[in-house]
């Protein structure tokens, strides 16, 4: 979807096609406002919401991004507020009716000469943090691990200078489930590539309690028995810290001897994701991290974007963008598995929108949709991931999670990425430890709330101070700045990370 915005001091449209724009000004659009065509407001419109361009009469089509978001419910006057009541969802694009037939635009020029400083592995993967990995195997031993982590980070990390960060892996897995169901494949291999993440440099070390179903070898990623600690083999708490502490040190003295060194983007693995999303999103933040997305990709890089939620009401925009018609089956199998698991807990995809969300002027799923896929960029897309699943090809990859940000967030660890990019309107402290999130604003008036906590500012592409390609330009080098550790995203600086969220559509026992 190709966004060509019509800015000025008072409103933003889309598209061409769109009979609504969204409110630009702080604090919003005051009743009587004369806005340009003959538009003059007929109530106050608040900063991010809708108002309509010409009159839209009882069923007729509300276009935004010019698709359509809703059938009105009423008559509109122009200049009015469009809300949410106003709006009747439209049904989703039927997936028996899609083009499988791919017809992507021509590959975009390759960009050369772009570098980071990484930490080369073993198996030929690339890290950008120096991290060692204490991960469970059940959530029992998670009180024990975390005395020993707090225990390693005051006392010995400090001897390990060329070292990051000690990393204890929380999930509420491993025991009480039904190991053997066909869904527990998701979070069991979700554990598993999150063990093997590239910023661990191979050394991972895994706790485990001795008589949980998810036994620890499914989740070492070397194999090795002296990678793995049962706490049940050992005489009390005071021995399980120390045997934690002494196999950790010999990992500290090991990742402690990496060092950084040039390497192509092409060995990057960039997530994106949105949160606290608003109405500004999906044509200052989210389009500029498409720009970036698409500069990463021309360089060889791998990039993913989520959220099956909000990609299935634009999936019709995708599917003709993938490079190969198994590419435009897998989109669909994943559109089609979350329909049937979304219909088994009596929902649909209208749960998505949050409070938040309608706040900052969203109406609907369709029209956050529509906003959301922006972040895919122009790229061809050449693979598409279950949930969990290792990225194993280059390009723009579809990675199917759900749209939770904590959910999102440790599905795309587990893919391999190494840092995410993370839009929001509304706002949120929300992080990884594994993996940077930078924190881009949809809002200047966020930006300048938030100074300690967002690292790059797009509400300037909606006031006019600079474009969507300045804007991706900015994300794109401030990526290669903090993958190669010459600069820190605001949650990193404050050390403040989310836990890890598996998603588990199998039974619990």
């Amino acid at each position: 979807m190709q966004l060509k915005s019509t800015t000025n001091p008072y409103f933003v449209k889309v598209h061409e096609q769109d009979n609504v724009a969204i409110a630009v000004a702080d604090g919003g659009l005051a009743a009587g406002t004369s806005l340009a065509g003959n538009i003059v407001t007929q109530e106050h419109i608040p900063q991010g919401h809708k108002l309509s361009l010409q009159p839209i009469h009882t069923g007729e089509s509300v276009i935004r991004y010019g698709e359509v978001i809703g059938h009105a419910t009423t008559d509109i006057t122009i200049g009015s507020w469009v809300q949410e009541r106003h709006l009747l969802l439209p049904t989703p694009p039927p997936l028996d009716e899609l083009s499988l037939s791919p017809a992507p635009a021509d590959p975009l020029p390759t960009l050369e000469g772009y570098t980071f400083e990484g930490y080369r592995n073993l198996d030929g993967s690339v890290g950008t943090k120096n991290i060692l990995g204490i991960i469970t195997s059940v959530q029992c031993v998670v009180g024990v691990m975390d005395h020993a982590v707090k225990r390693l980070k005051q006392d010995i990390l400090p001897n390990y200078p060329n070292v990051d960060d000690i990393v204890g892996l929380h999930h509420a897995y491993g025991c009480g489930v039904a190991i053997q169901a066909p869904e527990a494949i998701i979070p069991i291999r979700t554990v598993q590539n999150l063990a093997r993440h590239p910023n661990f440099g191979g050394e991972t070390l895994v706790i485990g309690l001795g008589c949980e179903k998810l036994i620890p070898s499914r989740v070492n990623p070397s194999g090795k028995d002296e990678d793995i600690i049962l706490l049940q083999d050992q005489q009390g708490f005071h021995a399980m810290v120390a045997k934690i502490i002494e196999k950790a040190e010999a990992k500290l003295v090991t990742l402690n001897k990496r060092k950084r060194e040039t390497c192509p983007v092409s060995e990057l693995v960039i997530g994106t994701q949105c949160g606290g999303s608003d109405a500004f999103s999906g044509v200052t933040a989210n389009p500029a991290v498409g720009y970036a997305s698409d500069l990463l990709v021309r360089a060889g890089a791998t990039v993913m974007f989520s959220e099956v939620t909000e990609v299935r009401d634009a999936i019709h925009l995708l599917t003709p963008r993938a490079n190969s018609k198994e590419v435009a089956e897998k989109l669909v199998r994943e559109m089609d598995w979350y329909d049937r698991y979304l219909a088994s807990g009596q929902a649909d995809r209208s749960a998505n929108p949050s409070p938040g969300n309608k706040k900052g002027g969203l109406s609907n799923v369709v029209e956050k949709a529509l906003g959301s896929v922006a972040k895919s960029g122009q790229s061809t897309i050449t693979d598409v991931l279950a949930p969990g699943e290792r990225a194993e090809t280059k390009g723009l990859l579809f990675a199917a999670t759900p749209a939770s940000d904590f959910i999102c967030g440790t599905l795309q660890l587990a893919s391999g990425i190494h840092m995410q990019l993370f839009t929001t309107g509304r706002g949120t402290p929300y992080s990884l430890a594994m993996a940077p999130v930078v924190k881009i604003s949809t809002r200047t008036a966020l930006h300048e709330q938030w100074k300690d906590l967002i690292d790059i500012n797009a509400g300037t592409i909606a006031t006019g101070e600079a474009t969507l390609e300045e804007v991706g330009w900015e994300i794109f080098h401030f990526i290669l700045d903090v993958a190669s550790g010459r600069k820190q995203t605001w949650a990193d600086h404050w050390d403040t990370h989310n836990d890890l969220a598996l998603f588990n559509p199998a039974p619990v026992t």
